[in-house]
């Protein structure tokens, strides 16, 4: 009789940063191998790095403690040399700089402990409206991504800190996020084959763990998303494609797939399916009920006695392979956050002959105040932070407002300053923004918003430390923008 317990095959959240007495009695109790960090998490290093070792302590040997720290707005860790988007890599195109990039994410991970980043991007954004990708991206063209990613995975793998490519099959080409809502991409296999798929199977043979989309492909399977589905996992990705890596969900509390399967179903479904590992977040109850399902469901025959010994058994290597200890980085720490700066500058992108405005002209800095998080997404640079921009200016008036999706064009003067729009904000302005005509427009964030508003803009592709100081030299006249937006934003 084997000593597995389904409790190896789920990964949980916890509470706080530090490891509480009731969550390490609980993880003990359960047979709880791997752990999810967030924001909420994460204190100063002294504190993550003894969370990290309390958590090794209790989960053992193959401790599984995974984060996602992909780069741009996606990070976790922000002590660490901040990475830039997938898509500011994709800008500046080199891949041997978005193998240095994944190697530098990797040694800041490691010197913490952290095993598992859910990285990179494997998703094709064809889709400007798409309101979850984006920027995270590397392009809008399958080749690139595949180019890029398999370089920026190759130099966390060197590091010993194993990848997890997302979201399988592709989030790229939706309307719709999975965090809110269920979204559908009615394409057929052909069409999934000649796009979204491309990145995922030209790096299937070295990507040692992929998550999986909440995202329901009918022409596949109509009745389920990828994440629960037999027809994607079992069949595409384990039957067509031979992959034996790691598979794990995406968080099954997230609305697409809760309210319509319950944490419970859907952690038997996603096991079913192919998946080795079930990302069960919330209160010690909540993941009790996917636990207690898994267990349930190998009990009764609903799972078989070989579904979970293959999953286990994956788990195993993958842990083997990528040990949880922490490494000492401080001697490339400097250099990492200077390789960060650079590779944050070289993608910065102007358009339609965007050009700084002269350091002594009179200009006027229209910006969003504050852009909170809406839990999804991190929250959005300060107004603050874009004012600091033009502190060489001789002549600078700030215009703060509410909601930049608010602003009334008819009354920003039309005075002779030089009138810069500057974006901290994640979401499209959309027709909102049809009758605004800045003379300058700064994008922080969302790179779609270019197709917003007519007029020159810069892409910096986030608000990180390097994308800001690049924007700043920039503005400065001290530095050109090369980068080269994907086809499409040009």
């Amino acid at each position: 009789m084997s000593t597995f317990d389904p409790g190896r095959l789920v990964m949980v959240d916890i509470p706080g940063k530090t490891l509480e007495a009731e969550t390490a009695a609980f993880l003990r109790a359960q047979h709880i191998r791997a752990v999810c960090l967030f924001r909420k998490n994460i204190g100063t290093e002294a504190e993550v790095k003894a969370l990290m070792a309390d958590l090794i302590e209790v989960l053992g040997p193959e401790a599984l403690i995974g984060i996602d720290q992909e780069g741009g707005a996606v990070v976790r860790v922000t002590f660490l040399p901040q990475p830039p988007s997938a898509m500011a890599l994709g800008a500046s195109g080199d891949t041997t700089r978005a193998e240095a990039v994944g190697a530098a994410v990797a040694r800041g991970l490691k010197s913490l402990g952290i095993n598992w980043n859910f990285a990179p991007v494997l998703d094709v954004n064809n889709n400007p409206a798409n309101p979850v990708i984006g920027e995270r991206s590397f392009s809008n063209d399958p080749a690139e991504v595949s180019r890029l990613a398999a370089a920026w995975m190759r130099g966390s793998l060197r590091e010993g800190v194993a990848c997890c490519v997302k979201h399988f099959p592709g989030h790229g080409d939706t309307h719709v996020d999975s965090h809110h809502a269920l979204p559908t991409v009615d394409k057929s296999r052909a069409e999934l084959d000649a796009l979204e798929l491309v990145p995922f199977k030209a790096l299937a043979a070295d990507a040692p763990a992929m998550m999986t989309a909440h995202i329901v492909y009918p022409q596949i399977d109509p009745e389920r998303p990828a994440t629960l589905s037999p027809e994607l996992l079992g069949g595409i990705l384990r039957r067509d494609w031979g992959y034996d890596g790691v598979v794990i969900t995406d968080a099954l509390m997230m609305k697409a797939v809760a309210e319509r399967f319950g944490y419970a179903k859907s952690a038997v479904m996603a096991i079913d399916a192919g998946a080795d590992m079930v990302l069960a977040q919330g209160s010690l109850d909540e993941q009790l009920v996917a636990i207690n399902a898994l267990r349930e469901a190998f009990a009764d025959g609903r799972l078989t006695a070989e579904q979970g010994a293959t999953a286990n058994r994956r788990l195993d290597r993958f842990a083997t392979t990528y040990p949880a200890r922490a490494v000492d980085d401080s001697a490339a720490r400097a250099a990492d956050h200077a390789l960060m700066a650079e590779a944050w500058a070289a993608g910065l992108t102007a358009l339609r002959g965007a050009k700084p405005p002269a350091l002594n002209a009179p200009i006027r800095v229209i910006v969003q105040g504050d852009v909170p998080t809406d839990m999804v997404s991190e929250a959005g640079p300060t107004g603050a932070q874009a004012v600091a921009l033009f502190s060489a200016f001789t002549d600078a008036q700030v215009q703060m407002v509410d909601d930049i999706v608010q602003l009334d064009w008819t009354t920003v003067p039309q005075d002779g300053r030089v009138n810069v729009l500057v974006s901290t904000r994640r979401a499209r302005y959309g027709l909102a923004a049809s009758e605004w005509r800045p003379d300058l427009h700064l994008s922080l964030w969302n790179p779609y918003q270019a197709l917003d508003v007519a007029g020159p803009t810069v892409l910096s592709w986030g608000f990180a430390p390097g994308a800001l100081a690049g924007l700043k030299a920039w503005l400065e006249g001290k530095t050109q923008a090369t980068g080269r937006a994907p086809q499409g934003l040009q």
